[in-house]
């Protein structure tokens, strides 16, 4: 049975289209709502909540889940959705515009592949395979830094380079990594070091570039040549 915040859910994501709508299932006054929320991410396929929005909805009542929709595809949930259901740590709802179908995911501690995952700004990119490396690797929680809306503008003024300090890295001074060290670099023409990889050993680096799959590649060449600084976490 569709509930009502499902139908206006629904005729928010048809009004979006081809844009994929977002918003929260909200308890006001004992009923559930749904409040629709502008899509600020500049990237394709993919949803930033207004965080306005998100602090109108907390002052309005209880935020049970998040909602968005599939404009052009099935309502299964892609990996970066699952990520993300993981880091709000709610539940998502997802409606398709292709057959109106509905799919509803869980937190359930899903953790993405280091290698081969997909790229979405803010959610799967270089810094998250990074930290998920070094949780997973090396037993370290390193701090999140909230990102600008668009890799365009951190294109413009990256934050690596004056934020490594304040993650717990000091830079080595050295040209040669040592495995677990991260490799800040510059690439695409950015004014500062705008990509960040980590050395894992036997002249291989793990990274993820903007709109691939997150890879290992060998350090040489070109790699060397771009990278800017060589850090290692120090606590």
């Amino acid at each position: 049975m569709i509930e009502a915040w499902q139908e206006a859910a629904a005729e928010h994501a048809a009004a979006e289209a081809p844009r994929e709508a977002c918003g929260l299932v909200v308890v006001v006054k004992g009923r559930k709502r749904y409040w629709p929320c502008k899509n600020i991410s500049t990237e394709d396929d993919f949803f930033v909540l207004d965080p306005l929005d998100y602090a109108a909805a907390e002052d309005a009542g209880t935020i049970l889940s998040i909602v968005h929709s599939h404009p052009s595809s099935p309502a299964a949930p892609s990996e970066a959705d699952k990520m993300a259901c993981e880091q709000f740590a709610l539940p998502w709802h997802i409606v398709s515009l292709l057959d109106g179908n509905w799919c509803h995911i869980q937190p359930c501690g899903y953790e993405a592949p280091l290698v081969g995952r997909e790229w979405v700004w803010g959610v799967s990119d270089c810094w998250t395979l990074v930290r998920d490396y070094y949780r997973r690797e090396m037993g370290v929680k390193l701090r999140d830094w909230q990102r600008p809306e668009s890799s365009e503008a951190f294109r413009q003024l990256p934050l690596f380079e004056r934020c490594f300090g304040e993650t717990g890295f000091v830079d080595t001074g050295s040209k040669e990594p040592v495995k677990g060290d991260a490799m800040l670099m510059s690439l695409n023409g950015s004014p500062g070091l705008n990509h960040v990889a980590v050395y894992i050993g036997e002249g291989k680096m793990l990274h993820q570039l903007q709109n691939r799959l997150s890879s290992r590649d060998y350090w040489d060449g070109y790699w060397q040549k771009v990278t800017g600084r060589i850090v290692r976490y120090s606590g």
